[in-house]
């Protein structure tokens, strides 16, 4: 089941233009993927992002309601894949496909997902 963050759009996230910059999405799903990740990880849980890509869709002006919707698509070893929309007045004008991975900093390498957060992720995927 999709995760709803709602975004409130700065003026100062639009361009010369008068539409949405290009780097406004990606702190948008950034900003998604924590609202739904923080839920899941602990206080000693580090999260990395890996791997993102984006699909610009339509253009989107101030004053536009936007959201992300975040679904988590597999849950790996070490790693969490997310599908990412960004809508605009209920229009998807992105998507954005990522992967998290728990990570341990001191040994500086991937870890295992915590058995409590795989099954709070893993609840999160669709069937």
């Amino acid at each position: 089941m999709p995760h709803r963050t709602d975004v409130q759009m700065r003026f100062s996230d639009t361009d010369a233009q008068g539409h949405l910059n290009n780097s406004a999405y990606v702190v948008y799903a950034e900003l998604a993927r924590a609202d739904l990740l923080d839920a899941v990880r602990g206080e000693d849980t580090y999260l990395l992002l890996a791997k993102l890509a984006l699909e610009f869709k339509s253009q989107v002006r101030f004053g536009q309601r936007v959201w992300v919707n975040t679904t988590v698509t597999e849950v790996g070893e070490s790693s969490v894949n997310l599908f990412q929309e960004v809508y605009a007045d209920d229009e998807v004008v992105a998507s954005l496909t990522s992967t998290v991975v728990f990570f341990d900093p001191q040994a500086q390498e991937a870890k295992p997902v915590p058995p409590e957060a795989r099954g709070k992720l893993e609840a999160d995927r669709p069937l």
